[in-house]
């Protein structure tokens, strides 16, 4: 019978993986680049573990974007639980969305050239995001603040316009601004 424990080589792999990520992550949105030797010395781990775990430069850019992406969808319900229901669709859009599109350019560049021979992101990353916007507006339908036919793409189609904000100007101001045009396009 297991006790659920981890082994501690497990453990190990665990947290150089997600160290790797998080540098990676950082290096990204600092200047669009991988090195995996600047990578593995920043995570304190040798370059055959950046290797092992990425084997391509492009695998580790996509597994940092699947990471920032799950950071974006897993920080929902919490907002939900902080706010209500149509203040969690102002704070998610505003500081969390708009902030990781300002603050990630450099690892959309990456993104980019890792996919221009792959075609497209991974879908599960474009689903969860959709599963995010639907969560969101189903928590608004429920309050009744929200009209009840909206689809979770238009909205999300309608979001892309952050893609658009100058990380240089007052980015916040207009993504504030873009979520009040789209919240009066949705409310009841």
């Amino acid at each position: 019978m297991t006790t659920g424990s981890v082994s501690p080589r497990r453990a190990d792999t665990r947290r150089n993986h997600e160290r790797i990520l998080a540098v990676a992550a950082e290096s990204l949105a600092r200047t669009g680049e991988v090195s995996f030797n600047a990578i593995a010395k920043q995570a304190e781990v040798g370059v055959g573990t950046v290797y092992r775990h990425f084997p391509t430069p492009e695998a580790l850019i996509l597994a940092v974007y699947q990471r920032e992406v799950r950071h974006i969808v897993d920080i929902v319900p919490v907002l939900l639980e902080k706010h209500a229901a149509d203040e969690a669709f102002r704070v998610w859009v505003t500081d969390h969305l708009a902030h990781y599109m300002m603050t990630k350019k450099g690892l959309a560049d990456a993104l980019r050239r890792a996919t221009a021979s792959r075609g497209e992101l991974p879908a599960s990353a474009y689903e969860a995001m959709v599963g995010a916007v639907s969560t969101l507006l189903k928590a608004n339908e429920s309050a009744g603040t929200v009209r009840p036919d909206l689809d979770p793409l238009v909205v999300l189609r309608g979001l892309a316009g952050l893609l658009l904000l100058d990380p240089n100007g007052d980015w916040r101001g207009d993504a504030a601004g873009l979520a009040e045009l789209l919240w009066h396009g949705m409310a009841r």
